[in-house]
């Protein structure tokens, strides 16, 4: 025991490499013992097994990689083959499973019998499996090693801490020795009057903890098994959190009768919890709001109204679906169904007035007009359903929608590459600098088909390639002033065709840097204003990036202002400012084609101009939520505002009245006409999920349009976490439900864009890559999409999109 100890040790801690356990050699099966589709098929003939790490903390992968023998990938590629039963994630060559103890993750290891790994295949039918049948040079001893691995990976992933302290009791759980038999894999169909579900003679399968005597509890375990063999366990049932005591109450705002429901993860469908629930809003003091839902035998939840609650209202099923969090940061989905129409009307006004009391720090009834609340109100509503018939034609417009993208390789053309093997071990994790910079932003080259990547003070220079993959060019390194002061880069813009870009050093507000992008120097240092600082910079129309314009807009808290690089002393253009009294802490701007201007808010409002210089046109009440960004569709048409939680997309067409025909831009919307506001974002079930895998809130970067000259605003973009999402125009328009797709990574997204004039392909990059993928690549969010993040691509070839430390510290520019 002491031996094997050791070895997980040194496994979990004391390597660099992202396989931390290996079974080098063996056949892949997916086996449907009570399918119609056939017993057993063989997936991968030859191929190794691993326990990956990822990019997240106490996250692991199960990874299986396909081997070929010589000529037959070249062979497969001529002819399209694929592999059959696409479970899990991955492509033909490697399927990936993050090691979660929904798996099962089961280990066969007798002296005398082939080693087999299984687990539950989580897309397919009940008593599905994947099965792995080691090649029979493989030890019984290193199979149990890999499996103990599993286990303390499923440890680590359940209680969020190391395995390190981790018992042998403790790891029995991730046994599933109460699991039937392993069936026998075959890559032929059962014989007949054999049940496909029991082998002859079958074995029992130990525990994980094999090199032990077996205990009462593994004979326990086994004489279960035996017993029902046929007869899977049923997935646990989520079970509520406990509930948390609400605070002592100054007011309580609302008072309404409900009937409970709870999202479900193993079924994906919210469970009836109690009919009669008591649903309270009430006022806690300074600020804070608590919602608590009680029954007649039990406290169902307590919590603080806040944004990240995630609140929808559904008007013709009379629902409310809401996010509920623990201390421990676990993510839950709610339902509330209430009796009628009336009932909701009232509990929506009342959380919809927490929530903006408690984000403005105002009260409701004196600073939102009545001619306002509609539109902030109407913001939170789930406005369209589908019946059946709706569904089914939107699914076929849908497919239609992606026919012309049929021959688009699903990763931009970009290929796997492959792991080297021979790679020298003391070459660790290449892609982090010794310093500890990571990618921090982004900016897509309109011009030169170039994307930069800003890394501490360098920056990564990509190709876009023919066929749309990335391409490492040269890196700029130790961007400094012209005085020679080192720096990393806060914001930056490219202009002049992408021959320039601007740079902001942090802790310098008044001041800009220019750096010519040819030379790969920073070459000019502008003062804007000696008393102004530039918080913001943006162009000065949306394609002035691919033009030669000098000037661009700058603001600063509560000003607006034109910057001319050509003035001699400040840079700032007095006569086009426009500078207000009061503090509106502004925090993002966007141009149209036309020039004309969207300004947001830490408070949540939105302006717009037709110039600069004067009041805004439109002004926009606030939802409540700091707005961190924020973009225009070219025509001016759509307005895409971010918040931490949701997004915004807004009509500035006005369809009615005597300015009809008229943007928001140019003139005024009546007081009685303000655009109705669609506010995208994911459901609280996906929310759910996704806090669920990541223990993270929501935390969207600035969604943007794709974009170019003559093309349509079709997709939207945007990332949380590790998740990339991209909403399609046209599902939005119509009221569709779930309207957006997605992609995991490994790791955290730090930045996102399209490429310019496109949107097939999307740049990311991560803390320590950088990749192009098609948009064809992003999925449906299903539990397993959301589940399973993918493998981290290997680091070591020169080719690829892969930002090393060695190409950008060491490559001169």
């Amino acid at each position: 025991m002491f031996a094997l100890r050791s070895l997980s040790s040194y496994l979990f801690g004391h390597t660099s490499k992202d396989n931390i356990a290996e079974l080098p050699s063996g056949q892949l099966y997916l086996v449907r013992p009570d399918s119609i589709k056939g017993y057993s098929e063989l997936l991968f003939k030859d191929a190794a097994a691993y326990v990956r790490r990822t990019g997240q903390d106490f996250q692991y992968q199960l990874v299986i990689q396909r081997a070929y023998e010589e000529g037959e990938a070249e062979l497969l590629e001529e002819e399209g083959g694929e592999d059959g039963a696409a479970s899990g994630v991955g492509d033909r060559d490697e399927k990936v499973f993050l090691l979660d103890e929904e798996l099962h993750f089961r280990v066969q290891a007798e002296q005398r019998e082939d080693s087999v790994l299984a687990w539950r295949d989580l897309s397919g039918d009940e008593g599905d499996l994947f099965e792995f049948v080691c090649d029979p040079s493989t030890r019984a001893a290193a199979a149990r090693n890999f499996g103990r691995v599993a286990a303390q990976c499923q440890y680590e992933r359940k209680y969020r801490r190391s395995n390190l302290q981790a018992t042998d009791e403790d790891l029995s759980e991730f046994a599933f020795d109460h699991e039937p038999a392993i069936p026998e894999a075959s890559p032929v169909s059962s014989p007949v009057g054999r049940s496909p579900a029991i082998s002859p003679s079958p074995p029992i399968t130990r525990s994980l903890n094999d090199l032990r005597e077996p205990s009462d509890y593994d004979m326990a375990c086994e004489s279960k098994s035996t017993a029902t063999p046929q007869k899977a366990a049923a997935p646990t049932p989520t079970k509520a959190p406990a509930s948390r005591s609400a605070p002592k109450s100054s007011e309580i705002l609302v008072n309404e009768e409900a009937e409970l429901h709870m999202f479900d993860f193993n079924s994906g469908t919210f469970v009836l919890q109690e009919r009669d629930v008591q649903a309270i809003v009430m006022e806690v003091g300074s600020w804070k709001y608590w919602l608590q839902i009680s029954g007649d035998t039990q406290q169902w939840l307590g919590q603080e109204v806040v944004p990240d609650i995630n609140p929808v209202f559904n008007f013709e099923y009379l629902s409310f679906i809401f996010n509920h969090y623990t201390e421990d940061g676990s993510a839950y989905s709610w339902l509330l169904k209430f009796k009628d129409r009336e009932t909701e009307e009232r509990f929506q006004e009342a959380l919809m007035q927490a929530l903006w009391e408690h984000s403005n720090e105002a009260k409701w009834h004196k600073a939102v007009k009545d001619k306002d609340r509609d539109y902030v109100l109407d913001a939170f509503n789930d406005l369209v359903l589908q019946d059946r018939d709706d569904e089914r034609e939107a699914q076929a417009a849908a497919e239609d929608e992606e026919s012309e993208d049929e021959f688009e390789d699903a990763h931009g053309g970009q290929k796997e590459e492959e792991y080297d093997e021979d790679e020298d071990e003391d070459e660790v994790d290449l892609g982090r600098d010794e310093d500890g910079n990571v990618n921090s932003q982004l900016a897509v080259g309109a011009k030169g088909d170039r994307s930069f990547v800003v890394r501490g003070d360098k920056i990564g220079v990509f190709k876009h390639t023919a066929d749309n993959q990335l391409q490492f060019n040269t890196s700029i390194n130790k961007i400094s002033t012209p005085g020679g002061k080192l720096f990393a880069p806060k914001k930056i813009m490219l202009r002049a065709g992408d021959r320039d870009m601007v740079l902001q050093r942090d802790g310098d507000p008044n001041n800009l840097y220019r750096m010519d992008l040819e030379y790969g120097k920073v070459v000019d240092e502008w003062k804007v204003h000696d008393d102004i600082p530039v918080r913001i910079f943006a162009p000065e129309n949306k394609f002035a990036q691919t033009t030669d314009e000098q000037t661009f807009l700058g603001l600063s808290s509560n000003a607006l202002f034109r910057i001319d690089p050509r003035l001699a002393g400040n840079k700032l253009v007095d006569s086009e400012m426009k500078q207000y009294t009061g503090k509106n802490d502004f925090s993002a701007a966007a141009t149209t084609k036309q020039g004309y201007i969207a300004v947001a808010s830490n408070k949540g409002d939105i302006r717009m101009f037709d110039r600069l210089g004067i009041n805004a046109k439109t002004a926009l009440p606030t939802l409540g939520d700091p707005i961190i960004g924020i973009d225009t569709s070219a025509d001016g048409r759509w307005v895409l505002a971010t918040t931490r939680t949701y997004l915004l997309l807004i009509d500035a067409l006005q369809h009615n009245g005597k300015n009809e025909g008229k943007l928001g831009f140019e003139k005024s919307f009546g007081k009685d006409s303000k655009p109705l506001p669609r506010r995208l974002g994911l459901t609280p079930s996906h929310v759910a999920q996704f806090q669920h895998e990541t223990k993270q809130p929501l935390s969207f970067t600035s969604a943007r349009f794709n974009t170019g000259e003559g093309k349509e605003e079709t997709t939207i973009i945007s990332a949380t976490g590790p998740f990339v999402v991209t909403w399609s125009m046209k599902k939005v328009l119509e009221g569709r439900r779930d309207p957006y797709s997605i992609k995991r990574y490994s790791e955290d997204v730090k930045a996102d864009n399209f490429k310019f004039g496109s949107d097939k392909n999307i740049v990311v990059a991560l803390p320590n890559e950088v990749d192009m993928v098609a948009r064809r690549a992003l999925q449906r969010p299903t539990r397993e999409s959301i589940m399973a993040p993918p493998a981290t691509p290997n680091r070591s070839k020169a080719r690829g999109s892969y930002l090393s430390r060695d190409e950008v510290v060491n490559s001169p520019y």
